[in-house]
Parts: C-alpha cells; structure tokens; sequence
C-alpha cells in the first residue's frame, strides 16, 4: 500500500476532495441508468452502492481524520446502509494508506526534540496498522516489544470544518431535521475532540485497565506516559489476532462462547459500575490472543453515563416497566423522546415506535441467557429498521428524538450485539458481570 508524504488539511483542501468524489458520484448515476436498460434493476443497483461506496471511500481514506471516522462508524450500521457501503466502509478500521517515515520523525521531533530511533532501541519505518485518526508502529526498548501510535497531522484542527462538510449527508440519511440537531452534532465534535487529544487517551486507558484488571479473561497493555504525547502514546505490543478474523476462523462454540462472555461482562461492568463505557466496539479494537483471551488496545472514545440518563434508560430496559404504560410514557418525556410540545399524532406514533425499538433490543435484558447466534433475533431488528425507513407517516415530523446521550450509547449497543453476533456466542449470563463487584 502505497504511503501518504502530506495529508490535505485546510478547508478548501478537504472540500475539494469531496467535491471530487460528488462528481465522481454523478457519472456512477449516469452508468447507472444505462446499465437499467441492459440488466435488471437489483444489478444495477448493485453496481451503482459499489461504485459510489469506492468513489466515496478513496476520497475519505486520502482525508483521513473525522470524515474517515464518520465513514468508520457508518460501517458499524449494518441495517441501515447497503453491504456495499458497509463492506468499503469497514475497511477504515484497520486498512488505509498510511503516513510517510518522513512525516512519523517529524511529529516525533515536535513533540520529542528526537527521532524515534534515537527514543527507542528498535523503531519499524513501516506502520502495521493505519485507522482513521493514527496509525501504529512497532518498537523495543529495554527488551520489551512495544505498540507506539502515531495521530495524523491537521486531524484535530479539521474536526469542525469536517463535521460541517457531512451535516447534510448525515441528515438526509438519518432523516434529522435541522431544528434541535444541534446538541446531536456538537455531542459527536466533542467526542472527536476527545478522541483527538492524547493525553486524555492516555489518562482514560490506565485508568480502564485498573479498574477493569480483576476481570477474568479480558487483558489490557500497560502504558508508558514518558514515551508519550499529545500526538503519540506508547503501550505494550499485545499479540493476538483482529477479533474479526478470529470470528472467520473454525472455532469451537465453547471458545466462541468464552470470549462472549468475556465481551459482554467488560461492558455491562463498565456500564453499570464505572457508568462509563467504551463507546466504539468495533472489531479493530480488539485482539484475540493464543488462550482466546479478550484484549483491548484502545480507549479513544469514552462516553461517560450521567446519572439523570442512566436511571430511566435502563429502568426503561425493564419489561415491566415496558409494559406499564404510565411509567412507559414517564420515562419517554424524562428522555427527551416525546415532548410537550407534541401533537397527540406525534405523541402517539413516536411511543409505538420506540415501544417496538425497546421491546426488541432490551429482550437480552429480560432473561438469565440469551443466544446471539439467534438469526431470527437479529432478522427481527433489520426488518424494523427497514419498516420504520419506508413509514410516510414520518414525513412533516420532528423525528430528532432523544436525549443527546443516546448517540454514544446506542451506537455501544449496536457495536457490541453485532460483535456477539459475529461470535455466535450462545447462552450468555447477562448478569454475570455482578461476580466481580468490588466493595470500596
């Protein structure tokens, strides 16, 4: 793979860049039309998702930064989007051109005064890994083989104009409306921001792999802060393989089921005892080892639960609660779904829709075991996603819904039951996690 010597970072730059792949996107509809009148129209559609989802994705791997992570997390929304765009688009977790040795020893230099030769006994020129926002290199010092990540230069500074740049893809295939979307694309920039500083990173990671070490079977590397920077963090090499080619692999269902469990209890821990969670589980976060532990090597996004949210989303989780439609309609207003402000239509069709949302992806919640190997389960939420797309009853609405934390932790849940999924993990103690809660 060829290597990037400069990624564009001024506005105009990046804009044009796009601009390129619109019109790119242009004469994949005029083929389009064409091939219509040669082939069937699921062929041609099919033509048309691959070209655009390439066009779109070359132009976003060359940007790097919060466009490619836009398109990183689209990849995850595997009932929204057509396999073609999320097939091209989940390529941005581990596979993009990455940086120059020229420009990785001239952002150790800013930040260090040395070249990572000069920091290290041994440094590779070559990453092994490039994402959206770094890329990670190998390294030895003192014997130990180490993990060094590198951030793209301008990718923090680009953030707001990249952000203003998708605003309108992004609305259009949600269906946002403009009124009240603020706080949903400020919640996002302030994750970027977040993602974007280092030091943070830094400071989250140790603190994660503390509080979570006395969990079985789920490791996490150690950290060195004076190999560390705003732009570059340092942590132990873990061994293993992408969770995503361990799931290709032929496993048996007790090893599947044993890094299930394992997935399931660090999240439902960090939800319900740290209150705050790692907000990006895809699969490019995670390694497999040899003894098929869990290890986790990044903790870029965090999304921390307030109190006030916390209590009614998951007491919303309840069935009973569910079922009672007094307490049911309570917590809909607590959470931001439904407002005073609504007509009785809206009021009425909004508490059906998310009735149907919360009763379908809360079931694991109300019941000891639950099968994520179960295709009906997940048939069942691809069909509701299509159904709710195809309602013109949504037409003329204010369908912005919710309080603006339901975007880090729904985007959570939907990462983590496609990540079971690929597990095919079966009979899952969903309240496992309660072993191992420490008294303080």
């Amino acid at each position: 793979m060829k290597t990037l010597d400069k990624i564009p970072t001024g506005k105009i730059e990046r804009t044009s860049s796009l601009l390129k792949a619109g019109a790119k996107v242009g004469v994949n509809y005029l083929k389009y039309y064409g091939n219509k009148i040669t082939k069937d129209e699921e062929e041609a559609r099919k033509i048309l998702n691959e070209d655009n989802a390439a066009d779109i994705y070359d132009s976003l791997k060359e940007l790097k930064g919060s466009a490619l992570k836009v398109a990183q997390m689209l990849s995850m929304e595997k009932n929204i989007l057509p396999v073609e765009y999320v097939e091209k688009f989940s390529l941005s977790q581990f596979s993009v051109p990455p940086l120059s040795g020229a420009l990785v020893k001239k952002t150790f230099r800013k930040y260090f005064g040395k070249n990572p030769e000069d920091i290290f006994d041994e440094f590779s020129a070559e990453s092994v890994n490039a994402a959206s926002i770094g890329q990670v290199h190998t390294a030895k010092k003192d014997g130990k083989k180490l993990a060094v990540k590198i951030q793209y230069p301008g990718v923090r500074e680009s953030i707001s104009s990249d952000l203003k740049m998708v605003k309108p893809i992004a609305m259009k295939m949600f269906n946002i409306k403009q009124e009240g979307s603020e706080s949903y694309f400020q919640e996002v920039e302030d994750k970027l921001f977040e993602e974007t500083d280092y030091n943070l990173e830094l400071k989250r990671s140790q603190h994660f792999a503390e509080e979570c070490s006395h969990l079985p079977n789920v490791k996490f590397p150690y950290y060195y802060p004076e190999y560390s920077s705003e732009k570059i963090i340092t942590m132990d090499w873990m061994s293993g393989i992408h969770f995503s080619e361990f799931t290709k692999k032929q496993n048996s269902q007790e090893d599947l089921n044993k890094i299930g469990q394992t997935l399931w209890d660090f999240y439902m821990y960090q939800m319900h005892i740290l209150k705050k969670v790692h907000a990006d589980p895809h699969p490019g976060n995670f390694l497999i080892s040899k003894n098929n532990e869990l290890l986790v090597i990044d903790f870029g996004c965090i999304k921390e639960i307030p109190e006030d949210f916390y209590i009614p989303y998951f007491e919303l989780a309840k069935e009973e609660n569910l079922k009672n439609p007094e307490i049911f309609r309570e917590k809909l207003f607590t959470l931001e779904i439904l407002r005073t402000e609504d007509s009785q239509q809206e009021k009425e069709f909004f508490a059906k829709l998310f009735y149907e949302l919360l009763e379908l992806f809360t079931r694991p919640f109300n019941q000891e075991k639950f099968d994520f190997s179960d295709e009906s389960f997940f048939q069942e939420i691809a069909d509701l996603g299509q159904k709710y797309a195809k309602v013109s009853d949504m037409k003329g609405m204010n369908t912005n819904r919710g309080s603006r934390h339901f975007i880090y932790l729904n985007r959570t849940f939907f990462g983590l039951y496609n990540m079971m999924h690929d597990l095919n993990a079966k009979d899952v103690a969903i309240n496992h996690f309660k072993n191992f809660i420490i008294s303080k």
